[in-house]
C-alpha cells in the first residue's frame, strides 16, 4: 500500500495513504478525543469532539474521517481546536439529563462523563431544551430518549451490522430524536433485543432492563431455593467490570462472589451445553440418516431465532427443536433435581448470569416452560451481576477460587466454547465425529469453523460423511447465509450466533469505552480465553460428561427420546416484521 508523509504536532509520521489523521495520530500516541466515532460501526464525523486544525484548511476538520494526504500538517490542540471542542461538548451537555447520581451508566463507564473530566468541563455556560420524554421500557431493553446524545452509534449496530434497522433519526434540526418507525415501542417493531444497540451507546439512552431486584426478593425469602447458573462467556468478562484484564477468566472468582451473595446452588450452564450438544448431535445425525430437512441449523442464540422468525419464517422448519442451554437447565432443575432434592418445583428460583439481553425475552415466551413452570425464573446480564457484587462490597479482585456445585458442577470444554462463534459449531462435531465412527476421534480441535471472519465455509470430514458447514456470526451476516440457503446453497449443519463475536460479545457484557474498543479487539480477547479454558479440561467432549451420562441414564432415558423432548426442546413462531 501507498504512504504519505505527514505532520502531527510537530512529529512527522510515514503512514498508509488510507488512514485517517486519527488514525495516524494514534500511531504515535497521540490521543485525540471522540465520542460518535466507533470503528467498523459508526465513522461520520456527527459529534465534531475530534476536530483539529490542518494547515491550510479554512474549517476545523474531524479527524476520525478527514483522510491524510501527502505533506499535511495537523495541530491537535490549539486554543481554536481546544475551545471548539469545549463548546461542542458544553452544547450536547446543555441538553442532557445529567441526573448522574440515578444514572446507570455512572458508576464506571458514562463516556459522556468521561469527556468531560477529560476536556475539564466545570460549567455549561449554555442552557438547552431538556424536554421530558417517555421511557420505552421493554422486557430486554429500555430506551430513555432523554439520555440520548444523537451519536448515532445505535444506528449504525442495529441498521448497519445487524440489518435490523428497528432505530433511526426522526424529525429535523432541534427537534430530532433517534426513535421506532411510527413512534412504536421497540418490542412491537422486529427488534431482536439483541442489545447491541447497548453494547455501542456512550451514554445511559439504552440499557438492558433491571431485574436485580427480583433476584434480592428471591434470595431474602426464606422458603425459596434459589439456584444461579452461569454461562461460558461470563467467566471472561466478569473481571472487567471491576478493572480487570480484557478476557481474562475468573470462573473461581465468580462463583465465590455468587454464595457471597447467598445463591443455594451455584450451578455452570456449561453442564447444559453439553446436553444440548446430546441432543442437537442425535436431532442432527437423526436428520441426516432419516433424510430429514437439512441444513440444521442452530437455536442456541435467542436473538437470531427472532430474527428467523420475522424474516425468514419459510425456514423455520431448517431450525433445530432444542431449548438454548440455559433453558434447558431450567427445565431439568425443576424437573429432575427437584425430585432428587425433594423440593416442590414450585419452591425452585432459577437465576440465569448471561451475556446477552434477548434470554431476558427468551425466559419469557410462553413455550419455555414446562407443566406450568417456568425454565428460569430470571436472567440477569453479566453487568447486572457485576453490580450486584458491587453494590454489597465484595472486593472482587482480591476473592479466592471456588467450584462450581454437584452434580451440575461438571462440564467439558466443548461447553466451553459456546461462548465464541463456531464454537457449538465445534463442540457439536466433536460428538457427531465420535457417534459416527463408533471410536474416539483424535482430532477434536475443528481450525475451520474458529475465527472472527463473518462468514466461515467448510468441507469436514466427519466418519464417512462429507459435511458442509457453515458457521455466521452476526445477523448482516446471518441475513447473507440464510439468503444464501433460501436461494438453493445446500449444507448439511449451520451454527448462527446473533451478536458479531458470538456470546462473548452478547448485549449484556461489560461495557468498554470507544477509547479502547477502537484499538483493541475486545472479541479476540475474550474468545482466546474460551480456547485456553477448553484446553485447560480433562474432559473435552461433551458425550463424556460424566453428570449428562448421568442425568440420561436415571431421567431422560435417550437424547432425542420421549422425556428429552418434553424438557428440552421447543417451538418456534413466525411474525410479520411490524405488528398490525
Amino acid at each position: 500500500m501507498n504512504k504519505v508523509h505527514i505532520t502531527i504536532d510537530g512529529i512527522k509520521l510515514y503512514v498508509p495513504e488510507n488512514y485517517t489523521i486519527l488514525q495516524a495520530a494514534k500511531e504515535v500516541n497521540i490521543t485525540i478525543p471522540t465520542l460518535c466515532f466507533l470503528k467498523d460501526i459508526n465513522e461520520i464525523g456527527c459529534c465534531r469532539m475530534c476536530v483539529v486544525e490542518v494547515k491550510g484548511s479554512k474549517a476545523l476538520q474531524a479527524a476520525c474521517v478527514h483522510p491524510v494526504k501527502e505533506g499535511m500538517e495537523v495541530f491537535t490542540h490549539t486554543p481554536k481546536v481546544m475551545e471548539a471542542r469545549k463548546v461542542n461538548l458544553e452544547l450536547i451537555l446543555s441538553n442532557h439529563d445529567a441526573m448522574c447520581q440515578t444514572c446507570t451508566r455512572s458508576w464506571m463507564d458514562c463516556e459522556l462523563q468521561t469527556l468531560a473530566n477529560k476536556l475539564s468541563v466545570e460549567n455549561v455556560r449554555f442552557e438547552g431544551d431538556r424536554k421530558r420524554l417517555p421511557l420505552d421500557i421493554g422486557v430486554s431493553i429500555v430506551r430513555d430518549p432523554n439520555k440520548c446524545i444523537l451519536c448515532r452509534r445505535c444506528i449504525g449496530a442495529c441498521k448497519n451490522i445487524q440489518t435490523v434497522g428497528v432505530i433511526d433519526t426522526m424529525n429535523r434540526g432541534f427537534n430530532t430524536v433517534i426513535g421506532s418507525p411510527f413512534g412504536m415501542k421497540l418490542e412491537d417493531t422486529p427488534c431482536t433485543n439483541c442489545g447491541q444497540c447497548i453494547n455501542v451507546c456512550p451514554v445511559a439512552a439504552l440499557h438492558e432492563k433491571g431485574d436485580a431486584d427480583r433476584v434480592w426478593e428471591a434470595l431474602n425469602d426464606p422458603k425459596k431455593h434459589v439456584v444461579v447458573q452461569t454461562a461460558p462467556a461470563v467467566r471472561v468478562a466478569l473481571g472487567e467490570e471491576f478493572n480487570m484484564n480484557i478476557g481474562e477468566a475468573v470462573t473461581g472468582k465468580m462463583v465465590t462472589a455468587l454464595r457471597m451473595l447467598g445463591f443455594d446452588k451455584v450451578f455452570d450452564t456449561d453442564t447444559a451445553a453439553d446436553l444440548t450438544i446430546m441432543e442437537e448431535g442425535a436431532e442432527l445425525i437423526d436428520r441426516i440418516r432419516g433424510g430429514g430437512k437439512l441444513p440444521l441449523i442452530t437455536s442456541c442464540s435467542p436473538g437470531w431465532i427472532k430474527f428467523c422468525e420475522h424474516n425468514f419464517p419459510d425456514l423455520l422448519d431448517n431450525v433445530s427443536s432444542c431449548k438454548s442451554p440455559h433453558q434447558m437447565f431450567g427445565a431439568v432443575l425443576k424437573s429432575y433435581y427437584a425430585e432428587k432434592e425433594g423440593i416442590d418445583p414450585d419452591d425452585i428460583f432459577v437465576v440465569s448470569v448471561m451475556p446477552c439481553t434477548a434470554k431476558k425475552f427468551e425466559a419469557a415466551r410462553p413455550e419455555m416452560q414446562v407443566d406450568g413452570h417456568a425454565d428460569v425464573d430470571v436472567v440477569l446480564t453479566t453487568r447486572e451481576l457485576g453490580k450486584m457484587i458491587y453494590d454489597v462490597g465484595i472486593d472482587f479482585p482480591d476473592l479466592g477460587d471456588s467450584d462450581f456445585d454437584d452434580p451440575f458442577g461438571e462440564a467439558t470444554g466443548a461447553g466451553v466454547i459456546f461462548g465464541t462463534t463456531g464454537g457449538v459449531m465445534e463442540a457439536a462435531l466433536r460428538t457427531v465425529a465420535d457417534l459416527l465412527n463408533g471410536t474416539s476421534a483424535d482430532n477434536i480441535e475443528y481450525e475451520e469453523v474458529r475465527g472472527l471472519e463473518g462468514i466461515k465455509i467448510a468441507k469436514l470430514q466427519v466418519a464417512d460423511l462429507e459435511l458442509r458447514a457453515a458457521v455466521a456470526h452476526g445477523l448482516g451476516n446471518a441475513r447473507k447465509l440464510m439468503d444464501a440457503i433460501r436461494s438453493g446453497e445446500t449444507f448439511h449443519f449451520v451454527e448462527i450466533m446473533a451478536c458479531p463475536g458470538g456470546c462473548i460479545n452478547g448485549g449484556g457484557q461489560p461495557l468498554q469505552l470507544s477509547d479502547v474498543r477502537n484499538w483493541i479487539d475486545i472479541k479476540a480477547e475474550r474468545a482466546k480465553s474460551l480456547y485456553q479454558e477448553d484446553r485447560k479440561m480433562f474432559i473435552r467432549k461433551s458425550h463424556n460428561n460424566p453428570a449428562v451420562k448421568k442425568l440420561y441414564k436415571e431421567y431422560l432415558g435417550m437424547a432425542g427420546g420421549k422425556q428429552s423432548h418434553k424438557l428440552l426442546h421447543t417451538h418456534y413462531t413466525p411474525r410479520k416484521n411490524y405488528e398490525d
